[in-house]
């Protein structure tokens, strides 16, 4: 390329330059050297008239297009890489403004001007109108072809087991009513009607209770008020709950959206579900200011404490007095959450019964504050658990497989996930105990039977008093725990009055009771010790044995009475099933891997203390003195005549 002289002059105006990283616009390698570049003039020419103009006033874009349209095809510039090379190569040159003198409008060319805006916008709304009219129209066709009821959504927006859900069972026997989805008969049914607020659907692995969670609020999603929300700990835990959620929801609510982002159903309707995860305590900070009608737990027991559940629930509320507020749960047996999740739905009343939500700390009923205006001392709000077991499940019991690969799982897994059994805890310091075996329906004692009581003191909200009564069979010296008494915040001598009233109510007479040896102990004061104050009352101790090595001996001792008798088939002890506490945290204590020991960190040890107690105070029937009594037993008639 032969340049003439103005050029060259131009060129000199870009020396050569060293490569260091990137070739800036307009240079190449110079052929003795690549890591020397020098000036391009097919490039740095343009360039250069470029920027002249530039400094002449023209606008970038029409620079940018200048420089573009004399440079080789292919070569690429954007606005602000012209600006960079123009701050780069002339870094002190005033850019050169042309005034453009604006001449105001009259006052007729604004109206036509305003009108031009208010065509313009007209038109786009008809464009819209237009669009919805023809989308509805379709909708409109498609209904109106349809012979058949759809049923869809109906059946889900009804509530199971109301009349009018009752109703259209002929259509659905006749065939006139497509269903989308059909809950297993037994538990999974009783779930999706319980009126419950806080429901459980718990227990054995494989009972369809993760695909209840998401068809449940199904029902609602023609609302436009209801917002729901279902938690996993964490994403990927959430996979598989959002997959079939895509299969279900589409079919039975066209035009569902999900949202992979924003992890959120959208429907029609303006109902909406979020399907989420809450890991950490701090991850409820997330839900702050939000409301919900419906929230769900899947896997409730991986969750170490209660505070997210206790926490969601006041995010639970509505203004739309036709939606119920509902949590519901899933779960199966262990986990790091077992032992609360248990003493909250679990241990307050019997499987499938709904009972009045308890504080799982002190077993009290929650209720209104006394200074309520309206609803002093009444009880809050009902919880049930729904007992859930792989036979429920028609789809994998009768494949037989899935219970086949359960029952190939060590003992402990195998009763929490074929059985759904919850009184068996990980890392369980007596996992030999259970419900089936250890607990019995209550029954008439025998007055002459031995009886005695053993008691572990505590008196604040956390450190409860826990009173176990204890009688030995003297015909197989069973020992049986026949009542309890776990209460808090009771002095000495209130608790000693409570245990004579119980006792005085039933006839009984203590052979003796044990009482924990600490306190005994006068504690830097002048007044006598809790023991004293008890004995007293009347209410008449002798201390535990707290010797080195008691805790040590008390635990074997426990695991002796729990065996079952390979000849009787009859444990060493057993309990009445109204000893409610000391039947739920036995299986829970949890054992210190490092001794043989419970571990002392568990706090909930009031009434395992009191049965240590008593299983060591060497109980014994009383033999000679059953059969003494029991021969004493003569047959005298009322009337010697007639025997009478």
């Amino acid at each position: 390329m032969v340049l003439t002289a103005e050029q060259i002059d131009i060129m000199s105006q870009y020396p050569n330059k060293k490569r260091v990283t990137r070739t800036p616009f307009g240079y190449k390698p110079t052929v003795e050297d690549k890591w020397v570049l020098e000036a391009d003039p097919l490039f740095v020419l343009p360039l250069h008239s470029a920027l002249n103009q530039l400094d002449a006033g023209i606008s970038l874009r029409e620079a940018t297009e200048y420089l573009l349209a004399n440079t080789p095809e292919g070569t690429t510039m954007s606005h602000t890489g012209l600006m960079k090379l123009r701050k780069t190569y002339r870094p002190h040159a005033k850019r050169k403004r042309n005034k453009v003198k604006i001449i105001p409008k009259t006052r007729e060319e604004k109206k036509i001007q305003e009108r031009r805006i208010q065509v313009a916008n007209e038109k786009k709304r008809l464009i819209h109108t237009k669009k919805r009219i023809d989308k509805l129209q379709t909708e409109m066709g498609i209904l109106e072809n349809d012979k058949v009821k759809s049923t869809n959504s109906l059946l889900l927006e009804l509530d199971y087991g109301t009349e009018e859900f009752k109703s259209i069972q002929s259509d659905i026997d006749a065939g006139t009513v497509r269903v989308g989805f059909t809950p297993n008969p037994g538990p999974q049914s009783a779930f999706f009607a319980a009126p419950e607020q806080e429901v459980l659907y718990g227990g054995a692995a494989g009972g369809g209770k993760s695909y209840a969670l998401i068809a449940d609020p199904m029902r609602y999603f023609g609302n436009p008020n209801f917002v729901g929300l279902i938690l996993r700990r964490t994403n990927d835990e959430l996979r598989e709950l959002i997959s079939n959620s895509q299969v279900l929801y589409p079919s039975i609510y066209p035009g569902a959206n999900w949202s992979e982002q924003r992890k959120e159903w959208k429907f029609k309707s303006g109902a909406r579900l979020w399907m989420t995860y809450l890991e950490q305590e701090r991850d409820v900070l997330r839900y702050q200011g939000q409301a919900f009608t419906y929230i769900g737990f899947d896997e409730l027991t991986q969750y170490p404490t209660p505070f997210a559940w206790n926490y969601m629930r006041s995010r639970l509320r509505s203004v739309d007095p036709t939606l119920p507020l509902y949590m519901r749960a899933t779960s199966n047996p262990g986990g790091p959450g077992h032992g609360w999740v248990k003493k909250m739905f679990i241990d307050p009343a019997p499987y499938g019964e709904p009972f009045w939500a308890t504080d799982i700390e002190t077993g009290k009923i929650i209720a209104y504050p006394p200074n309520h205006h309206t609803k002093a001392g009444e009880p809050l709000f009902h919880r049930r658990f729904i007992p859930a077991k792989i036979k429920d499940n028609p789809h994998l019991w009768n494949d037989g497989r899935y219970e086949t690969n359960l029952h190939s799982l060590p003992e402990q897994q195998r009763r929490q996930l074929l059985y759904g059994d919850w009184d068996v805890a990980d890392g369980a310091a007596f996992g030999e105990f259970n419900k089936d075996i250890h607990v019995v329906k209550p029954f008439r004692i025998d007055n002459t039977w031995r009886k005695f009581r053993s008691c572990d003191y505590g008196y604040s909200a956390r450190q409860a008093s826990a009173v176990l009564w204890y009688t030995v069979n003297p015909m197989t010296d069973q020992l049986i725990v026949y009542r309890e008494l776990y209460v808090h915040q009771l002095t000495g001598r209130e608790l000693a009055k409570k245990i004579l009233e119980i006792e005085s109510e039933n006839g009984e007479r203590m052979a003796y009771g044990v009482l924990d040896s600490s306190v005994w102990a006068v504690r830097g004061q002048s007044g006598p010790s809790i023991a004293e104050e008890m004995i007293a009352e009347g209410c008449r101790w002798k201390p535990s044995d707290r010797s080195a090595g008691s805790r040590t001996a008390g635990k074997n001792r426990i695991h002796e009475l729990l065996r079952v008798d390979p000849y009787t088939k009859q444990p060493g002890m057993v309990f009445f099933d109204n000893c409610r506490h000391i039947i739920s945290t036995l299986p829970v204590v949890p054992i210190d891997e490092n001794k043989d020991d419970i571990d002392l960190k568990f706090a909930d040890d009031h009434s395992y203390d009191s049965l240590r107690y008593g299983v060591m105070s060497r109980p014994k029937s009383g033999m000679d003195d059953w059969m003494r009594m029991r021969t004493e037993r003569r047959y005298q008639p009322v009337d010697s005549v007639f025997g009478a």
